[in-house]
């Protein structure tokens, strides 16, 4: 403003019973800060309209679309066994199929999230879910374990657009503490589906062959391609659309990226999420080889690691909101370290297959009180970009522990997996977050949500 236009009085309007009289008004400087801590103060999601029971349908609408992925990804975990009989392979050759899915996910997560904050939600899932589901019917007659790895690939990348852009609906229309509570429950989906997924997949082994899973997982997909069409609605204003398309791709993934805290959760996210992965894909060779279980007595297994997975997530929900959820990775990120190094210990006190268990269930536990914070700390702090912070968070997670699970079958010395060789993998992770937690996030000096 030059000093001629400061110097003329600002006049504005004022409503009367007969019209709108000017009167003058003075330019009170504002700074930048101030003005738009006030706009944060003052926005009113459209969540917060929500009626109670339209908020549930959301919760279980977007809890399907999140659990897509999970079970893509983990309910063929029992069946490893009969794929390495199967194609006459091993165990490390079988487990290249789980990598193979994790990165196609990862990948299609990267390309989906930022076309979703482009050219609104919906339509990036339609074509998604399409692919996942030609995929599945690929994988059900794939002759060749090579073919079903390609598939697997394929799968991963169908499945990844239900997952990312469920969190970023979720954050179109919710900020704050309400964020905070849907998070929770989308998380609490995220940490139970993959512990659920393998106990599904040992019900159907009893009763199909493992090729009969892709069929059910293909049947899935039409379910969320149905809903995708004739409930969901788009999330995503047309105005915030148009704005996004002036904004390069590049230019959004330069913004979250030199977020500190973004990079610093980012981490410790994919680190948690690795040592769930690496837990699930030695567990079926530690439970059923190691200990003899048969595959319902592993199913039996996850489905009681789910209680730690669902007690974890609501801890997480009501202390966050009230404390703050850095404050809840403080401490959970320090007990995932001691439950990881506490399940070679107790295997080795222990000689019975509840050495193993009863640890496990703990880390699980918390695992189940990082998920949420870790995705709330991420998503409050870039309301413009959801769909691009909630790609590069959930591609950090299964890209990064795609990658890292297949080691703990290497690091084994006898060759088989054993609960020394599943734990290492996750001590090594639980490590690397609580250092990503207190050098890069530093909760020390974050303050409250910013909704």
């Amino acid at each position: 403003m030059t000093d001629d236009e400061r110097a003329q009085p600002m006049t504005g309007t004022i409503p009367t019973a007969t019209g709108l009289i000017p009167i003058p008004t003075g330019l009170v400087p504002v700074s930048d800060r101030v003005r738009a801590a006030s706009h944060e103060t003052t926005t009113i999601q459209i969540g917060d309209r929500f009626s109670r029971t339209r908020r549930l349908v959301y919760v279980i609408l977007l809890g399907a679309l999140t659990a897509l992925g999970p079970f893509t990804i983990d309910m063929y975990l029992p069946a490893f066994p009969a794929l390495e009989a199967d194609f006459d392979t091993t165990e490390a050759v079988v487990q290249l199929t789980l990598t193979g899915t994790m990165v196609g996910f990862a990948v299609g997560q990267l390309v989906i999230g930022p076309l979703s904050d482009r050219w609104g939600r919906r339509v990036p899932l339609l074509v998604s879910t399409g692919v996942h589901i030609l995929a599945s019917t690929v994988a059900i007659f794939a002759p060749s374990l090579e073919s079903l790895g390609i598939a697997r690939v394929l799968m991963g990348i169908g499945a990844a657009g239900s997952g990312v852009i469920a969190m970023a609906m979720v954050r179109d229309l919710f900020g704050g503490r309400r964020l905070v509570v849907m998070l929770t429950r989308l998380a609490l989906v995220t940490g139970l589906a993959p512990v659920v997924a393998p106990l599904v997949g040992s019900l159907l082994l009893e009763m199909i062959a493992w090729r009969g899973l892709f069929a059910v997982l293909a049947g899935y997909g039409i379910t969320i391609l149905g809903c995708a069409i004739f409930v969901l609605p788009e999330t995503r204003p047309f105005d915030d659309r148009v704005s996004a398309g002036s904004v390069s791709v590049r230019h959004r993934y330069r913004v979250v990226f030199s977020d500190r805290v973004y990079v610093g959760v980012l981490v410790i996210g994919a680190m948690t999420f690795s040592g769930v992965l690496s837990y699930l894909s030695s567990s079926s060779f530690v439970f059923q080889v190691q200990y003899g279980l048969t595959p319902i007595q592993y199913g039996v297994v996850f489905a009681a690691n789910s209680i730690g997975v669902i007690v974890g997530n609501q801890i997480a929900g009501r202390v966050a909101i009230r404390s703050g959820p850095h404050r809840v990775l403080a401490f959970s990120t320090a007990a995932l370290l001691v439950t990881a190094v506490a399940i070679p210990v107790c295997a080795a006190l222990i000689p019975t297959v509840w050495g193993v268990i009863v640890p496990v269930f703990l880390f699980m536990t918390s695992c189940g009180l990082i998920f949420p914070c870790a995705q709330v700390l991420a998503l409050d702090r870039h309301p413009d970009a959801a769909g691009t912070a909630a790609s590069v968070l959930g591609a950090a997670n299964n890209g990064v522990a795609g990658l890292v699970a297949p080691l703990a079958g290497l690091v084994s010395v006898s060759g088989d997996a054993t609960p020394l060789s599943m734990a290492s993998i996750m001590i090594v992770c639980a490590v690397v977050g609580i250092l990503a937690l207190w050098l890069i996030v530093r909760p020390g000096r974050l303050g409250a949500l910013r909704g």
